[in-house]
């Protein structure tokens, strides 16, 4: 774990931000804010949250050689992430796509294992046990940089203060600061009128820890959070049927050709659709639970049947009982702190970053604000181009994307052009026979550089990633195009020729 983009050149941060200049991005120069402490009692910063932000923020902070204090409030760190979020999520994706092949496809891969059968306890412990080995080595690497853990709820008392709180309430400790970073993150968004219990009205944090495969399962949202884990309990049995009030499936940002095709592909795996639909209210019935849908377009009502729901309609920013108003911190109309171009809210010496700020909720755009902040903390450059943070979903097949999609430009008025290409020409999937999906480029119509990136596939998470070190660097398609790639091991070769289409 110690390599978590944490250990960064000064001399390639500050090429990177002359780089970038004028770029939709975060941009300052270097200054001489450094706020260390002089006596030996004294705490240079406190950050408030151990997920990704936090515990990356301050193990950076540590090692820039600022005394640094680590406030959490949960037993373990890692925040929702790794607790209850990215990474319980993805072992039952992983582990449940197994079971998957097992069952339906290893016989057309000529493997016979007779009949296969899911142990869903032995699956859940797998889980748990990569989820507490990675928040240990959190612990690990706190001790090795020599971050310090304070187990509580932190609230800012004063502009250069952190109450630590029992559960109770009552104040446990105080620490002095010259700084402090409010690393918060976010909380499920409650659906009013529909009590979650976490047994057969779930959260995605319930819906990590079902006792039982559902016999139908219905999901209030089809974003993200929502086709990850309907996907996992598809696998394992269950009847899915997503209701989303948009027209398309995938979340805020997904293009929609990208859209069409991932619910086309999902569909063709069992899960069914309610698009334009709202869920009115939900309630427990003899036989289970009954959700009541109406229609967006015709207003025609109707009632859905399952034995377990999943509520995933978002998150909302974690920024209750911080103490901002008392500092005269304002938050804007979705509870989100205000921050500047340093992550600076209105006091100084506060910051904010991560879930808790303006931007997408993801673990590593908040992993990149936490080290570019403490190192604008520090004394150094502050830049980061939002534009070049990708989104995936580790559904199978994989749905990943950067920078900008087609409708958002024909928005801006941007003239661009598409080279695309499919997986089922390509050798290494034709091979693999996991054909399903496609690569689309979108480059600027006069200069060629590249604009976006969209993919759905096997290992589209894995592509997207040169897409975005591409883009961070102002390359044209015809420069990724140039690069030889190794045939026909890497599906890389995918996004080689989407480019070479893109670029003739």
């Amino acid at each position: 774990m110690s390599g978590i983009t944490i250990h960064r050149l000064s001399v390639l941060r500050h090429l990177h931000n002359i780089r970038h200049v004028g770029k939709s991005s975060i941009q300052c120069t270097a200054t001489s804010y450094r706020h260390y402490s002089n006596g030996a009692g004294e705490t240079d910063l406190v950050v408030i949250g151990s997920g990704p932000g936090g515990y990356v923020a301050a193990i950076k902070a540590a090692q820039l050689g600022l005394k640094t204090v680590c406030i959490e409030k949960n037993a373990t760190l890692g925040g929702t992430c790794l607790n209850v979020g990215c990474i319980p999520s993805k072992a039952l994706l992983n582990n449940s796509h197994y079971f998957h092949m097992a069952q339906s496809d290893f016989k057309n891969r000529g493997i016979d294992v007779g009949e296969v059968s899911l142990n869903l306890p032995n699956m859940m412990a797998q889980k748990e046990g990569a989820v507490k080995a990675l928040t240990s080595g959190i612990d690990y690497l706190f001790k090795q940089n020599k971050v310090t853990r304070i187990d509580g709820h932190g609230k800012i008392t004063g502009p250069n203060e952190v109450a630590v709180l029992h559960p109770d309430g009552k104040i446990k400790d105080v620490v002095k600061t010259k700084n402090i970073l409010l690393a918060t993150g976010s909380e499920v968004t409650p659906l009013p009128g529909i009590d979650v219990d976490e047994e057969t009205v779930v959260s995605s944090t319930g819906a990590l820890s079902l006792k039982k495969v559902p016999k139908e399962m219905v999901l209030i949202g089809a974003g993200v959070i929502g086709l990850e884990l309907g996907s996992v309990w598809q696998r394992l049995g269950a009847n899915v049927v997503a209701v989303e009030f948009l027209s398309h499936v995938g979340g805020l940002g997904i293009d929609m050709e990208i859209a069409k095709n991932f619910q086309r592909i999902l569909k063709k795996q069992g899960m069914k659709f309610k698009m334009d639909t709202k869920v009115t209210g939900a309630e427990r019935t003899a036989d289970g639970i009954q959700v009541n849908v109406e229609s967006v377009k015709s207003g025609k009502s109707e009632q859905l049947n399952c034995d377990t729901l999943l509520v995933c309609v978002g998150r909302r920013p974690f920024t209750d009982n911080l103490g901002l108003e008392d500092v005269g911190i304002s938050k804007d109309n979705r509870g989100r702190i205000p921050v500047n171009s340093r992550f600076a809210t209105s006091v100084p010496s506060i910051f904010a970053i991560g879930d808790c700020i303006d931007g997408p909720m993801l673990a590593h755009k908040a992993e990149d604000e936490g080290i570019i902040c403490v190192e604008g903390i520090a004394g150094g450059a502050v830049h980061i181009d939002y534009n070049c943070v990708p989104s995936v979903i580790y559904t199978h097949p994989e749905v990943a994307w950067v920078g900008k999609n087609e409708e958002q430009l024909k928005e801006e008025g941007v003239k661009y052009k598409i080279g695309k290409f499919p997986f089922s020409a390509n050798s290494r999937a034709k091979t693999n026979a996991d054909t399903d999906g496609l690569v689309k480029i979108i480059s600027d119509a006069e200069t060629d550089r590249i604009l976006g990136a969209h993919i759905i596939g096997p290992g589209a998470g894995e592509l997207i990633n040169e897409a975005a070190l591409a883009m961070e660097y102002g390359a044209s398609s015809e420069d990724v195009a140039r690069v030889c790639h190794a045939h026909p091991v890497s599906l890389l070769f995918l996004f080689v020729f989407t480019c070479i289409f893109c670029t003739y």
